[in-house]
């Protein structure tokens, strides 16, 4: 299986972080340089779109992926811009920036990321942002580290995953938001306060729905081990094709042990990552005898129109269709 990005929409690759005037010029020109930055729909989604937000007095913050953005969002409210470096469906781990890229993170004033080598770009792209502050929001909690593969032994950067987690998130974005903002210091507090509220509450339904299933039942197998925080924070037993989203194409060794480990308990249910192909995991499924439970999603937001347009009804989505799975038959 493939890690490069399998989102339908490709990126262009940037190989040099060296570019002249000219070349920025053109390739703001050809990629539209216009911000994305999430609009507040109906229906409270967050959908992220190319638009050129009037900056006014308000501060303009980046963050690396989608998740990020409308995460930051919820704690800035109105007195902050909002834009995600990556757009909709992007696999993260890989990325490269564009020359627009650049120009926003020029004009940016914090740069929000993850952190524990998930953006393996990032420090490239920092070194090319000199006088741009950035803030990593995976702070303050005790990671989880990848256990096989060339990434044994470093963290798993997928801390997002967890709501017990998330809420540190919140509290590290309202003091980011804080420092570069005081003048709105308390709007940014009492955000922060209902937005972690709206997350306690998923944080609660997970515990309860997990609690209800027999512990021997407790599997949770995707593509990506991208659910180690759940996995330790709920009482999973967590299983997945590869540690890592990477170049590598996921081997038979890899495949043949996660169909004998569903065999083996009698797993019903299996699950693959909005970013990657489930080509692998779909095998793994018809040779175990398990049902394929579709789609769970981890680095990107979906469409508006989608079932994840926001941080929250991601948690959600993620919650019911686990549960949906692991209560089958």
């Amino acid at each position: 299986m493939s890690h490069k990005p399998f989102c339908s929409e490709r990126f262009r690759v940037v190989k040099s972080y060296s570019i002249g005037l000219m070349g920025l010029l053109v390739g703001v020109w050809l990629g539209g340089c216009n911000p994305t930055t999430p609009t507040q729909q109906s229906d409270g989604a967050r959908r992220f779109t190319a638009t050129t937000p009037a900056r006014k007095d308000k501060k303009v913050v980046l963050t690396t992926f989608t998740v990020l953005a409308d995460m930051a969002q919820n704690v800035a409210g109105d007195r902050a811009i909002v834009e995600s470096i990556t757009k909709l469906g992007a696999e993260i781990h890989g990325y490269e920036p564009t020359p627009s890229d650049l120009v926003r993170g020029k004009d940016a004033d914090l740069i929000l990321d993850n952190g524990l080598n998930l953006e393996r770009w990032a420090d490239r792209f920092y070194n090319s942002l000199p006088k741009v502050p950035h803030v990593t929001l995976s702070q303050g909690f005790e990671p989880v580290n990848i256990a096989e593969d060339a990434y044994q032994g470093k963290p798993n950067p997928h801390a997002w995953m967890s709501p017990k987690n998330a809420l540190i998130y919140v509290e590290n974005i309202r003091k980011a938001l804080s420092n570069l903002d005081p003048a709105n210091a308390a709007t940014y507090a009492e955000n922060a306060k209902t937005y972690s509220e709206q997350i306690r509450a998923i944080d609660d339904k997970l515990k309860q729905a997990i609690a209800a299933i027999p512990p021997d039942k407790r599997y949770l197998v995707s593509c990506e081990g991208a659910f180690s925080y759940i996995a330790r924070d709920y009482s999973l037993k967590e299983v997945y094709i590869w540690p890592v989203n990477a170049e590598q194409q996921a081997t038979p060794k890899q495949i043949e042990k996660v169909i004998n480990t569903v065999k083996e308990n009698r797993i019903p249910t299996v699950f693959c990552e909005s970013t990657v192909s489930n080509e692998a995991q779909l095998q793994v499924a018809k040779e175990a005898g398990a049902k394929y439970g579709g789609v769970l999603y981890v680095d990107s937001l979906s469409p508006a129109d989608g079932p994840t347009p926001t941080y929250l009804k991601l948690l959600e989505y993620n919650v019911n269709t686990l549960i949906e799975g692991l209560q089958s038959k």
